[in-house]
């Protein structure tokens, strides 16, 4: 398919949406502009979830499919500290240094005896999963928790044409950007991050050149496994968390990573606003066939730009 038939086509099907958004700008605005805000800050929290894990199955092409048990263990770990402590910054670093542990110790003793074969890593991720969805529920039960917003973020603020909104809602959005921005210039603009990219294009010509390869994507998985911890401490501050968060949240992840093409930061976030949007427009308007919207996005972009919106054609 030529590039300007596959613009036609985004055309075709992007004006009956417009259509759709104009229609409920105008039927109910303070609805219309809520749930647009809603929506932004669900897919600045799937960002932070899809990140990590753009980094490790995108781009390290790793298969973790306990990449929604890390968030959700990020999530516990931060809350018992926060119970301990009282503290939610030292809640949030516990939760990222706790899985970013673990995630090192995967990479180390399960990822680097199976490079290259996708089979088995999905087959044992998915049995490390479950293991540790099991682990959570014996240690913490089957409760829900939500977290102590920080001082400061406890409250609302106003937002013209919307109301009442939670004031770490808001930072959490301002959050993903500057993690988003961040992480761009990590990957494209220091020399671990060149080492990266270079090691997942070629790391046999890497390992030449004297670089510790096997570091370097101990490093990467441990920052991706890191990056879910936190956003399970987010998520848990921002909505909650309880058993079965970790299922959700990975096939997020999966989506997002998918219709924003492998291994881009870009790439996610621009998912990531899309599902979460998707999502949030269907339970608002239409909750009944509300997931439907967040398939129908990823069938069409597989239709159409099979590689994702960002992600390099191989």
């Amino acid at each position: 398919m030529t590039r300007r038939s596959t613009l036609a086509w985004w055309i075709v099907l992007g004006l009956p949406v417009a259509a759709l958004l104009l229609w409920a700008a105008i039927d109910n605005s303070r609805l219309f502009f809520r749930t647009v805000l809603n929506g932004l800050t669900l897919s600045a929290l799937y960002f932070l979830v899809a990140s990590g894990f753009t980094l490790v199955f995108g781009l390290m092409r790793n298969v973790n499919l306990a990449h929604g048990a890390l968030f959700l263990l990020g999530a516990y770990v931060g809350f018992s500290v926060q119970a301990a402590t009282g503290s939610w910054l030292v809640a949030l670093a516990a939760g990222f240094a706790a899985t970013a542990i673990a995630g090192l110790l995967m990479q180390l003793i399960i990822f680097r005896h199976m490079e290259g074969d996708d089979m088995r890593q999905t087959l044992v991720t998915i049995g490390l999963s479950i293991v540790m969805a099991n682990l959570m529920l014996w240690i913490w039960g089957g409760d829900t928790y939500v977290f102590q917003p920080p001082s400061g973020l406890d409250g609302s603020i106003t937002i013209p044409g919307v109301g009442r909104f939670p004031a770490f809602r808001v930072a959490l959005l301002v959050a993903a950007i500057v993690i988003g921005v961040a992480l761009w210039l990590f990957l494209n603009r220091t020399r671990v991050g060149m080492m990266i990219r270079a090691g997942v294009d070629d790391r046999n010509m890497l390992s030449a050149s004297g670089v510790n390869v096997q570091r370097v994507f101990a490093i990467t998985f441990a920052i991706g496994a890191g990056l879910a911890g936190l956003a399970g401490v987010v998520g848990g501050t921002a909505l909650s968390v309880a058993p079965g968060e970790d299922t959700r949240y990975l096939l997020a992840s999966l989506v997002v990573v998918i219709v924003g093409g492998m291994g881009s930061v870009s790439g996610a976030a621009i998912g990531a606003l899309l599902i979460g949007l998707a999502e949030t427009f269907g339970l608002a308007y239409v909750p009944t066939y509300g997931i439907v919207f967040t398939f129908l996005i990823m069938v069409l972009v597989l239709a159409f730009r099979p590689q994702g919106i960002m992600g390099r054609a191989r």
